[in-house]
């Protein structure tokens, strides 16, 4: 599968950007982390760390990768920092900052960034009947008061640096695929009712954790009651291998004797706001019970306005 990308023009802003971008990739990807973790206020330390990052077209990364959204995505997922609706697992702070690849980084302001990702037993909302592979107890047997159509999906609004927070819990895993969360970043449209509605999508993408950190956390519980074959990263189907540009995240441990006390996770993610992207992508995903619910939650299920925050 190929992705739709409908603006197929090479300006020769993204012709420089996406020549020179490659090398120093990893360079941005450290001051992406730096300044991700630093206060999302506009302060002067981060006015200026954000004119140093941008004012180097030459230390520009290459585009992201856009890759399949997967057979889990549902419509109308909430604004809010915090989605986790109680589910249990090892948390972890993600910090997102997105940048315009195709003009030197700069922050893409008001860029509406949604994720999405399975529990720690490997269940997505909205589609709680899906067999996650190997041996794990149902979904329902976890006994969290998470709302089964919302629960781990969300969206966030970026600030001026382009940065966004959110507060969720460490994802499981599914067969066949390694330990991912799923990415869009939407712009041009606005919050609404809770959600985010209108505009385009201009980068579907997929969010990756190193094999070794996934797999401490899997002997950890709740994980550890999803026993099976787990994925790494070189046999995932989604997965190519490109590092940060890929999709790989940045992982400092919050206590680096305790992994159960979680982890802060931060990438540059970098797109073109000119850009749309169908969420067609490349790769797999995994495909969906015939009897999984697909499009947007049902009508019973929780008002976004009701526990959206920001």
């Amino acid at each position: 599968m190929t992705g739709n990308h409908k603006d197929t023009s090479i300006t020769r802003r993204r012709a420089l950007a996406v020549s020179g971008g490659t090398v120093a990739a990893g360079g941005l990807a450290v001051v992406g982390f730096q300044s991700a973790f630093a206060d999302t206020t506009d302060t002067g330390t981060d006015a200026d760390a954000t004119a140093s990052a941008s004012s180097t077209s030459s230390e520009c990364m290459t585009l992201m990768s856009s890759v399949t959204e997967g057979p889990y995505y549902l419509d109308g997922a909430l604004v809010r920092k915090d989605i986790t609706e109680g589910k249990a697992g090892v948390p972890l702070t993600l910090r997102l900052t997105v940048v315009d690849a195709t003009d030197g980084c700069t922050p893409v302001k008001g860029a509406a960034v949604e994720i999405w990702h399975c529990d720690a037993w490997g269940y997505y909302s909205g589609y709680t009947t899906a067999n996650p592979g190997g041996s794990a107890p149902a979904e329902s047997e976890e006994g969290d008061s998470a709302n089964d159509n919302t629960y781990l999906r969300g969206y966030q609004i970026a600030n001026a640096n382009g940065v966004v927070k959110f507060e969720t819990i460490f994802p499981g895993w599914y067969t066949p695929r390694t330990c991912h969360i799923h990415v869009k970043v939407h712009t041009g449209g606005e919050k609404e009712d809770g959600t985010y509605e209108g505009g385009k999508v201009n980068y579907t993408g997929q969010l990756f954790f190193a094999d070794d950190i996934a797999e401490e956390i899997f002997t950890l519980d709740p994980y550890a009651k999803h026993t099976g074959s787990y994925t790494t990263l070189a046999d995932d189907m989604v997965y190519d291998g490109g590092g940060a540009s890929s999709g790989l995240l940045t992982l400092k441990a919050v206590h680096k004797k305790d992994p159960s006390k979680g982890y802060k996770g931060s990438l540059t993610l970098g797109v073109d706001p000119d850009a749309e992207n169908t969420g067609a992508g490349s790769g797999g995903g995994g495909t969906p019970p015939s009897d999984a619910p697909t499009g947007a939650p049902p009508s019973d299920s929780a008002s976004p306005s009701a526990s959206a925050s920001s």
